[in-house]
């Protein structure tokens, strides 16, 4: 199992994932991503003219790479340190205290 794979399962797991992407939905929108994915959409469907014929999945792959490329950097820094977080704060609550340890010994 890949890290990213680890930390996805981790973060549905704990219940984590709802609150990364309750962030990023909203920071998303704060910084204006929304609209400017709905304006690349808005454009490509000019683009290929008015007669409907652009399915659904042939947008979203085309749309994708573009919107990917649209999410700030800030955005993404910042979801990952909030990811960092949840992981470091698993990984102690994961750890036994030194109290703990000693307790085991006697």
């Amino acid at each position: 199992m890949s890290l990213a794979n680890a930390v996805d399962q981790y973060t549905i797991l704990s219940g984590d994932r709802v609150k990364i992407k309750d962030l990023l939905c909203n920071r998303l929108t704060e910084c204006g991503w929304r609209d400017e994915v709905r304006l690349l959409c808005r454009n490509i469907l000019l683009e290929k003219g008015g007669n409907n014929s652009t399915s659904v999945e042939q947008m979203i792959s085309e749309v994708t790479p573009k919107a990917r490329t649209l999410v700030p950097d800030a955005v993404k820094k910042e979801l990952l340190m909030k990811i960092r977080s949840i992981l470091a704060e698993a990984e102690d609550e994961d750890e036994p205290h030194d109290e703990e340890e000693e307790d085991d010994d006697s």
